[in-house]
């Protein structure tokens, strides 16, 4: 009994060591993206808010590992330069634009954060790898760091219209950003053109939602919450470095 138990332990071993769980996959890519990023701040108490435009630009690098069933898996990292932050929208209780008294101007004010983000999604993909079309979703966790700020208002914050905004919260026009430090997790999908000895083209939408926040949320701090988050529609162009020798790949 001893001895059989021994043989089949052995053989369960020899065929696991053997076993394929999927397609083997080793190619690496790298490349450039850029696009538009949409951002807000959700502030507590709440700050109206329309989204903020700004641009995002980076580099991209791209590592397949495998192909389960039909999946493709892959993960991406990137490095990014982002221009982030909030918009606000200054209404009164009526819905319409608040008009400074001094200047006879709808009061308008919003602030741009700079940053360098680093995420690292784990990605699935579905359909051609070398030639042809292919969708996909990605999520994983990302981490910034901000570099600057800029603050653009037509109104001085002391002589600001307070009879007539509907929100009364001011406490962020004094507030330089205390947390330079920001991460968060993000998500998105998208379809990639790839096209041999030229490279692969991909177009994707993709969300952020941050963790951490701008200010202090202790409570003796006047925000509850700050934190950001983006909405982030790109492009990107990448080249192979390495490639699976296997001609039976499509």
């Amino acid at each position: 009994m001893k001895h059989y138990l021994t043989t089949l332990l052995t053989v369960l071993i020899t065929l696991s060591a053997s076993a394929q769980v999927g397609e083997h996959r080793s190619e690496l890519a790298a490349g450039i993206n850029g696009g538009l990023l949409m951002s807000s701040v959700g502030f507590v108490p709440k700050v109206p808010q329309d989204q903020h435009i700004g641009a995002t630009a980076g580099i991209t690098l791209r590592y397949t590992s495998e192909k389960y069933f039909n999946t493709i898996c892959a993960i991406v990292g990137e490095v990014n330069l982002a221009q982030g932050g909030w918009k606000e929208s200054i209404l009164d209780k009526t819905d319409q634009p608040v008009i400074n008294s001094l200047t006879g101007l709808p009061e308008e004010y919003s602030r741009t954060i700079n940053y360098v983000q680093v995420p690292v999604l784990a990605r699935l993909g579905w359909g051609r790898e070398r030639q042809g079309i292919q969708a996909f979703f990605q999520a994983g966790p990302q981490v910034g760091y901000m570099l600057s700020e800029k603050t653009t208002m037509n109104f001085s914050a002391d002589m600001r219209n307070r009879s007539a905004r509907a929100s009364q919260v001011a406490e962020q026009y004094s507030k330089p950003v205390e947390h330079h430090f920001d991460y968060g997790i993000t998500a998105g999908a998208g379809v990639e053109l790839s096209l041999r000895r030229i490279g692969h083209f991909i177009v994707e939408g993709r969300y952020y939602y941050g963790l951490g926040d701008l200010y202090g949320n202790s409570k003796r701090d006047y925000f509850g919450r700050s934190n950001l988050s983006n909405i982030v529609v790109k492009a990107s162009y990448l080249f192979d470095l390495k490639k699976t020798d296997n001609n039976t790949i499509k």
